[in-house]
């Protein structure tokens, strides 16, 4: 005979599991469907003042070979932007010259993110075009930016590790301690890096996994890192301070937006 306190955790394990199992069918199916193949991927990619480059130029580069000619590169104002350390990229559109469709529209993240998260023009233009996009996509701290626009409340997300659990929960997401996070039209990346995982997951969303294998094998990605170092628990106690010092800014300007 089962004992009755296996029995229990029997049953609970068996519940926990069909919830998951069906909320991961259910988010499955609210996803968006891939894009026709015999059309180009429509995408916009956002800048701003103090954006960490890598956000973009990683993902960008993974994705540019879907959408020909239908890239945007989108800012307040076209033209020149600096990034978090000084290298320059160019908006090739205005907020207003935008197309209104879009299959996917993209935050990166950086030093700038707490401006950009009182900024209403950028919170006004990521607010009207999201009901029109199919997936909206970050990367690092460019999640708490859709959070401020009222676009991740009640999802699951992820951000960069210093931001992600302190963070988005004051803009009503639920963190996630995972490189990418996949919930519904959503997704988000961690920390900078992340972006690449992300931008080939969603290849393989917008237009089958063989073409995101393909990407990944042009790019020769196949990291193989010289320290073990890439999150809090690999990097220990001291690395994690000498990070701690260095983002502190970051953290208190986004916490600071946040609870605005």
């Amino acid at each position: 005979m089962t004992p009755p306190e296996l029995s229990r955790r029997a049953v609970l394990a068996a519940g926990a599991a069909a919830a998951a199992f069906g909320q991961a069918r259910s988010e499955a199916a609210d996803a968006p469907a891939p894009i026709p193949q015999d059309r180009p991927v429509r995408i916009a990619m956002i800048l701003y003042p103090g954006m960490t480059a890598l956000d973009l130029v990683g993902p960008q580069a993974l994705l540019a070979g879907l959408a020909p000619n239908s890239l945007y590169l989108v800012a307040q104002s076209a033209g020149p932007i600096a990034s978090d350390t000084g290298l320059g990229l160019v908006a090739t559109h205005a907020f207003e010259a935008c197309p209104p469709d879009l299959d996917v529209l993209f935050v990166p993240g950086g030093d700038g993110t707490p401006a950009q998260m009182r900024d209403p023009a950028l919170l006004s233009f990521l607010r009207e075009r999201a009901p029109r996009a199919a997936w909206l996509a970050s990367v690092c701290t460019g999640s708490l930016i859709l959070g401020a626009a009222g676009l991740l409340r009640g999802y699951r997300a992820t951000s960069h590790w210093c931001v992600r659990d302190a963070v988005l929960p004051l803009l009503g997401a639920v963190p996630v301690a995972e490189r990418v996070v996949f919930d519904r039209n959503r997704a988000t990346a961690a920390g900078i890096s992340a972006g690449l995982d992300l931008a080939l997951a969603l290849a393989a969303r917008l237009r089958g996994p063989d073409y995101a294998r393909t990407a990944q094998l042009v790019a020769e990605y196949a990291p193989e890192p010289p320290f073990q170092a890439g999150t809090p628990t690999q990097a220990g106690p001291a690395i994690v301070r000498a990070a701690d010092a260095i983002l502190a800014p970051l953290v208190a300007g986004a916490t600071e937006a946040a609870k605005r």
